[in-house]
């Protein structure tokens, strides 16, 4: 079985897990009523699927929890994959200023 993509996705599937779990629901339940497809709810609560903001949302409606819910503290960058490249906007901002600066006259 193939290991989640990155902690983010792992953390988001366990939440879903123990929301369907509570609700005493199958995949196959979750899946049809979200209008999703059943393999792509399966890698998603695994940890390995990637799914859209309107997956998230379906799922979110049939589980009966707040979106926010389910992508609280996801966005921490430990729990994201490790980037080549990733700036937040403060990041790119403190980078631009020294180099506006420098071509600044007197």
């Amino acid at each position: 079985m193939p290991s989640p993509r990155f902690e983010a996705s792992r953390i988001l599937g366990e939440r879903l897990r123990r929301r369907r779990i509570e609700l005493q629901i199958s995949q196959v339940d979750v899946a049809n009523l979200s209008q999703v497809d059943l393999a792509n709810y399966g890698r998603v609560e695994r940890g390995i699927g990637n799914p859209t903001l309107m997956t998230i949302l379906q799922l979110a409606v049939t589980l009966e929890v707040e979106p926010s819910a389910l992508l609280d503290g996801l966005a921490d960058l430990e729990l994201l994959p490790e980037p080549e490249h990733l700036f937040s906007s403060s990041d790119f901002v403190r980078e631009e200023r020294p180099r506006d600066r420098r071509g600044e006259k007197g």
